[in-house]
């Protein structure tokens, strides 16, 4: 019950905007953050319905003690699907698929194929086209077709609670959020730095890359974040990262604990407006006013311009979660024209269908990604890399 009281605590907090879902559950006591934060944002998405199954059962009026938040959490179904009957159908972003990364730290692809066989899972093979996870239905799974290492579960497939994701073998990760941290591809020995690190999940696929041989360098500013994600890492076997509660734009470049870093991933705060979780959380996060993008875009810049002046690096991988021009191709551009000749874009992947917006030359070398193209949740991804000088 105790999953439940803080649950409705948290939707209390949420609805008398004492602070945002994320933040509440972060100040929370309660020991399964992610457990309860999924709830909690599940119930929100479907808050209308639920109000709707609430009155149609007259349940306050025959539990008059019953809390009007603690109802909603505790109205149990088998699926979500369950409560449309007095509701309408979910958007695009509810059907993208459940992401599963395997963590090679800890257990291998095949392993973790061959025990979800084992609990009665049908395992389709690799996906040819994106159809293919799109039409996932029960007990179902495929392998990614181009990401190694990542299971496609179908929509709305709760594996919080599984054995291998609390063990830490398995990582629920978005496909978009994956690809930072696939097209930095650091080898195994290399030194790295998270730039803006919390959550842990993109700093938890880097060290499986770096195969937990080389050094992570992990910033970010807020402690409790910064706690949770050591949580995250203890869990996932990392043991190459060294964690900061520092403000990356703090970090010098000349220091000699970084000489050797030639990789960076920067994935800094942005307006959240692709992630319909966030979208929940704090509403209006899907259309940023001017000024919140524009204050966003200069500490972007700032921390782009920031990173790209570390003396060794050699390929750096900037992303969001926001799908604001002005967060993306924008500040990629600021960048490269701040660094002439020094830094280029990297073409990657050029089968991905969603390409950047074509506001300067060169930027359809960047990533988009959207529930609606290419079945995840909306990213951007831009690859630079440092232009050889002819000797």
């Amino acid at each position: 019950m105790a999953l439940y009281a803080t649950a409705a605590s948290v939707l209390a907090g949420v609805e008398s905007r004492r602070g945002s879902i994320k933040g509440l559950v972060y100040a929370s006591s309660f020991q399964n953050v992610k457990q309860l934060y999924a709830l909690v944002c599940e119930t929100q998405r479907y808050s209308a319905v639920l109000d709707a199954v609430i009155a149609s059962a007259g349940l306050l009026r025959a539990e008059k003690k019953l809390r009007p938040h603690l109802a909603k959490v505790q109205r149990r179904v088998s699926r979500n699907e369950d409560l449309l009957q007095v509701g309408s159908r979910p958007g695009t972003a509810s059907q993208v698929p459940r992401f599963v990364r395997v963590n090679t730290l800890k257990t291998s692809l095949d392993d973790a194929v061959d025990y979800f066989k084992r609990q009665g899972f049908s395992y389709q093979g690799r996906a040819s086209s994106l159809e293919d996870a799109r039409a996932l239905r029960g007990r179902c799974f495929l392998l990614d077709p181009l990401l190694p290492e990542l299971l496609v579960f179908p929509a709305q497939m709760d594996l919080h609670d599984h054995p291998l994701y609390r063990a830490g073998h398995l990582i629920l990760q978005d496909k978009a959020s994956c690809l930072p941290a696939a097209l930095l591809a650091p080898p195994p020995g290399a030194h790295v730095i998270d730039a803006c690190a919390a959550p842990g999940n993109k700093t938890s696929h880097l060290a499986a890359l770096l195969k937990n041989q080389g050094k992570i360098f992990a910033f970010d500013l807020d402690a409790g974040r910064l706690a949770s994600m050591a949580t995250l890492l203890a869990r996932a076997g990392v043991s190459c990262c060294e964690l900061a509660e520092e403000d990356f734009l703090a970090v010098s470049p000349s220091d000699q604990r970084y000489r050797q870093v030639q990789y960076i991933l920067l994935d800094p705060s942005c307006s959240g407006s692709g992630m319909p979780a966030r979208q929940l959380e704090e509403p209006g996060a899907g259309t940023p006013s001017k000024a919140r993008l524009q204050a966003l875009a200069g500490f972007q810049q700032r921390a782009l311009r920031h990173a790209l002046t570390f003396p060794s690096l050699q390929r750096l991988v900037y992303s969001t979660c926001s799908l604001c021009q002005e967060e993306n191709e924008d500040v990629v551009c600021d960048a490269l024209q701040q660094n002439p000749g020094t830094f280029r874009l990297v073409p990657v992947l050029p089968s991905w269908p969603h390409r950047g917006l074509g506001t300067f030359p060169g930027a359809e070398h960047c990533l988009r990604a959207s529930p609606e193209t290419t079945l995840t949740g909306g990213f951007f991804v831009a690859v630079l890399e440092r232009v050889e000088v002819p000797r």
